[in-house]
């Protein structure tokens, strides 16, 4: 008998200017890569479309994305350094996270991910780092996207410190903004010099969720961490497929 090979539902990302449905291939990649089955998630905000096909999926992916989650959801308005916002992408986000949360699904959050996750539980975000905390590291690194730029302090015994070897390791940077105040059932479980959130975990036992706010996808072929995550994240996923 084959081996059972989870379904991973992954949000698409929206092009306005071309009215394009996207997703970069490294998530879907990284996933297949670990053992899952990839499943895009178009971006239409519709109660029954969703939870249809999210009765079929075994976990969820949130990506990255080229936009900001709408300030107006954790209740502020929006900062001259806000870029681009996409109501589609933010409306289909949180109706997925809502059936997430209530069949308790694996959560792998990556970057806007970990982000929109945050502001779905109460949480907000800072939403320019560079004007709002001009004492911060660089977050926007740029070119070549997988060069490790920075380094985190991972808390002890957490699930993102499992997948590292040591309390100490060094991830790519590809944001402008970052988690400010932590929503419900959320901890940080890393931290950037500068005291930033890079990761978060659910509180209850009974769930395997983790943000993080760096990009594995992009170095799933060659960094053990990144390898690490998506690999932890598919088992996880196919132990709730076999349930």
């Amino acid at each position: 008998m084959s081996k059972y090979r989870p379904v991973i539902g992954i949000t698409m990302r929206h092009d306005l200017d071309t009215e394009r449905f996207y997703l970069a291939r490294a998530y879907g990649e990284a996933v297949e890569a670990a053992g899952g089955v990839p499943l895009h998630i178009s971006l239409i905000p519709k109660d029954d479309y969703i939870t249809s096909l999210m009765s079929r999926v075994d976990g969820v992916l949130l990506p990255g994305s080229a936009s900001d989650v709408d300030p107006w959801r954790y209740g502020r308005e929006p900062h001259r350094a806000l870029g681009s916002v996409h109501p589609l992408k933010d409306e289909t986000d949180l109706l997925v996270l809502k059936i997430v949360e209530e069949r308790r699904l694996p959560l792998l959050a990556i970057c806007f991910g970990m982000q929109i996750m945050n502001v779905s539980r109460g949480g907000a975000l800072i939403q320019d780092i560079e004007s709002q905390m001009p004492e911060a590291i660089k977050h926007q690194q740029g070119a070549p996207r997988e060069r490790l730029s920075h380094g985190i302090r991972l808390l002890p015994e957490s699930l993102v410190a499992r997948f590292a070897d040591g309390e100490n390791v060094r991830v790519n940077s590809h944001h402008h903004q970052a988690i400010e105040t932590l929503g419900e059932m959320l901890r940080a479980t890393a931290w950037t010099s500068d005291g930033l959130v890079e990761a978060v975990e659910d509180t209850r036992g009974d769930r395997w969720v983790v943000g993080v706010q760096w990009h594995p996808e992009i170095d799933w072929q060659q960094e053990q961490f990144a390898i690490n995550i998506f690999s932890a994240f598919v088992e996880a996923a196919g132990q709730n497929g076999r349930d």
